[in-house]
């Protein structure tokens, strides 16, 4: 190589590794839990944490001795970071993620990204006018279980794909009195649940909604008034282009006689496939595949996944933080949200 081409070619962008410098706001279980996860794959520099509860900050700091510490999230943004991680109650997400895309910043957020289908927009909106990275704490695509189903349907080894059941039943509920307050959490057990399969589902089909039929319910009574309470228990079914259906139900404070129940079943014209949790448990999956009366494992566990939506997260911010298309798809979900509500007990 001669001095010319050797000077041409370092003018050209080089995509390099680099920690991102985080800032973590909300620091509840799900937020302490990725600040974990972040810091144990040392993908990240976790440069300063705030919450507005002591407790939080000092159980946090065990994972970021280094990190400052605030109790005004707010205080975050005048610090140079790259992104922030946030983990607040779902009300504070649009306005959070809105001053740190303003500012220009990257941004991780818990779900739901917004309590509406335009409340997601708007942030969506502003993430591409900024031109960075967004993303949002959807981590069961994540699992190896509904990794390998999803291969499966892509190679069409399932055949065509009429019927998905979800199921989510948690049989505690929520421990913070502001999921059950709809104007701060969005909704109920549909928000808290049902989007992390509603999400799966329409990122494995591919395929888009056009009717939603539901029915949601609170203590046992069917909701008169959606706006008054959140809903407990809740079915629906989603009919796709396609003709598949998606059927799905999801509840609070069920009597399971289990902690949990979880699967996302998947029947077409030539095989099936299912991932369930295993014993109540909510982080242990098996996925199997169905063919007549027989069936094969799949993916099992132990299987690391509840970090790994963060961490991915942070490896694609190391090395490009500009806007992916891909966050664009959380509008579908959301709008499959907001339908559920719109048409409930009609």
């Amino acid at each position: 190589m001669n001095a010319t081409e050797a000077a041409t070619l370092s003018q050209w962008p080089v995509a390099v590794a680099l920690r991102p410098r985080l800032g973590f706001l909300g620091l509840g279980w799900i937020g302490t839990h990725r600040l974990a996860a972040l810091g144990r794959a040392g993908v990240a520099e976790i440069v300063a944490i705030a919450d507005p509860v002591d407790e939080m900050l000092v159980g946090a700091a065990q994972h970021a001795p280094g990190a400052l510490r605030f109790a005004d999230p707010d205080e975050l943004f005048n610090l140079d970071l790259d992104a922030v991680v946030i983990g607040t109650p779902s009300a504070q997400h649009g306005q959070q993620c809105a001053s740190a895309l303003k500012r220009g910043l990257a941004v991780f957020c818990q779900k739901p990204l917004g309590r509406n289908s335009r409340e997601v927009s708007e942030v969506i909106d502003l993430a591409r006018s900024a031109d960075r990275l967004l993303g949002v704490d959807l981590s069961y695509r994540y699992t190896e279980a509904l990794q390998q189903i999803r291969q499966l349907v892509r190679q069409n080894a399932l055949g065509e794909i009429f019927a998905v059941n979800l199921v989510f039943h948690n049989a505690y509920g929520p421990q913070k009195p502001w999921f059950y307050d709809r104007n701060q959490s969005g909704g109920g057990c549909v928000m808290d649940l049902g989007i992390h399969l509603m999400d799966a589902a329409l990122w494995i089909l591919d395929q888009p909604i056009v009717g939603v039929t539901s029915r949601l319910l609170h203590h046992g009574k069917r909701i008169e008034k959606l706006e008054s309470v959140c809903e407990d228990y809740a079915t629906a079914r989603l009919d796709l282009a396609n003709g598949a259906t998606i059927s799905l139900s999801c509840s609070w404070h069920l009597h399971a006689g289990r902690d949990a129940v979880i699967e996302a079943s998947f029947y077409g014209t030539k095989s099936g496939a299912a991932m369930r949790n295993v014993n109540g448990s909510f982080y242990d999956f098996i996925a199997e595949r169905f063919d007549s009366t027989s069936r094969h494992v799949l993916a099992g566990f132990p299987d690391e996944w509840f970090g790994r939506a963060a961490v991915e997260w942070a490896r694609r911010l190391s090395t490009d933080r500009t806007f992916d298309p891909e966050i664009e798809r959380m509008l579908e979900v959301a709008s499959a949200i907001d339908a559920i509500y719109e048409n409930a007990n009609l």
